[in-house]
């Protein structure tokens, strides 16, 4: 006996592929949307539609863009001769929301990791060295995640680019604001220790 509607099982089966949506949450949204206006559920269902229509990849940086570049690329308030090289459009939104970079970004479009059958030819790192030496940049930050792969990636991509003699640096390291000393991993305090700063 079927007690969940079939077109009802689909939409919390499909939610439940998300990303951080586990079963009961799917259900609580199916549900939500269900009780709900239906031109919502109707908004919701163009909005998903007209995702991989109106999006495409920045021919500059990579970044999800509605045009050829970026909003970013295109401004001409931002730093031009500075690069973020990111791993993923979604760390481009995490460092935006700062509010204290104004440089350009690089998105390799993830980390070379072996296991998973990602090499260096895999990624957005060719581009990269190419925009480099096309000159008129003077520093690259190499802001991939503090694992493993990310600090592969940014140990590769500072060989590649070292001969170009551009400022190679990397995002600091250390505690997080409100964070207590006895709670810190080993690596993340030393790495606190080594990145101080005067005060």
């Amino acid at each position: 006996m079927q007690i969940i509607p079939s077109s009802v099982e689909r939409l919390i089966t499909e939610l439940g592929r998300l990303p951080g949506v586990g079963p009961r949450t799917a259900e609580r949204l199916a549900f939500f949307m269900l009780k709900n206006d239906p031109t919502r559920a109707s908004a919701l269902g163009a909005a998903v539609d007209g995702l991989h229509a109106g999006v495409r990849n920045c021919r500059v940086c990579f970044n999800f863009a509605e045009a050829d570049e970026c909003e970013v690329c295109r401004s001409p308030s931002r730093l031009h001769n500075l690069i973020a090289v990111v791993e993923e459009p979604f760390d481009v939104v995490a460092v935006e929301k700062t509010g204290q970079y104004q440089g350009l970004y690089h998105v390799l479009g993830g980390v070379i990791s072996p296991i998973d059958g990602m090499g260096p030819d895999r990624l957005e790192i060719a581009s990269l060295i190419t925009r480099v030496r096309s000159g008129g940049v003077d520093e690259v930050i190499l802001a991939t995640n503090p694992s493993l792969e990310g600090e592969s990636t940014a140990m590769y991509i500072r060989a590649q680019l070292e001969p170009t003699g551009v400022k190679l640096t990397r995002l600091a390291r250390g505690l997080p604001v409100g964070g207590d000393l006895e709670y810190a991993d080993q690596i993340t305090l030393g790495r606190a220790l080594q990145g101080r700063q005067a005060f």
